[in-house]
């Protein structure tokens, strides 16, 4: 009997590792799981980028004025580069409002990169700690993020957008919370 063990066992722990293995090839890796899906966003206050135009923005900007995206994004991200065309055209349709969140970024390079990109921006502000990043549960960048207007996160993408994704999956979102 204690033979038979030493071979069925590895045996078993490999079949329970592959079960788990195959299920993990089963999902989609572009789907986080976000905590704050449907919750209040965090409370911030964000400055503008030192040396650029505007205010800043805070969390007071994002509620009572219709549905907000905020594109989490920075000049040394390669993935932002990609998706800020589709950023830029999101803004110019006008079904939100659009702010940046500038993530641990050189001010120069920030400030650079949006004039090189155009600033479609209704405000940015600068986290060069990361700090409301953090609270927002930020993976990585680039990622946007759609509130509604009562200050709910009711959705976030991690990665870069694409048309596809614009048109079938924000745009939808954006027109479901709009007031």
């Amino acid at each position: 009997m204690a033979n038979r063990l030493v071979y069925i066992l590895p045996l078993m722990v490999f079949l329970i590792m592959a079960v788990y293995f195959a299920i993990g090839l089963s999902k989609d890796p572009s789907i986080l799981p976000s905590a704050l899906i449907n919750k209040p966003i965090p409370e911030f206050s964000l400055p503008p980028i030192d040396g650029g135009p505007g205010k800043g923005f805070s969390s007071a900007d994002l509620r009572g004025n219709g549905v907000s995206v905020i594109n989490v994004f920075a000049s040394w991200c390669v993935p932002c580069r990609v998706e800020h065309p589709l950023i830029a055209r999101l803004a110019a349709l006008k079904v939100a409002t659009v702010y940046g969140l500038n993530f641990k970024d050189k001010p120069k390079k920030a400030l650079k990169w949006l004039q090189e990109m155009g600033d479609p921006y209704a405000a940015h502000g600068s986290d060069p700690k990361g700090r409301v990043a953090i609270d927002f549960g930020v993976y990585g960048i680039p990622e946007t993020f759609i509130i509604d207007n009562d200050g709910i996160i009711r959705y976030k993408y991690v990665g870069p957008i694409n048309p596809g994704r614009l048109e079938k999956e924000i745009l939808p979102i954006i027109k479901k919370f709009s007031p």
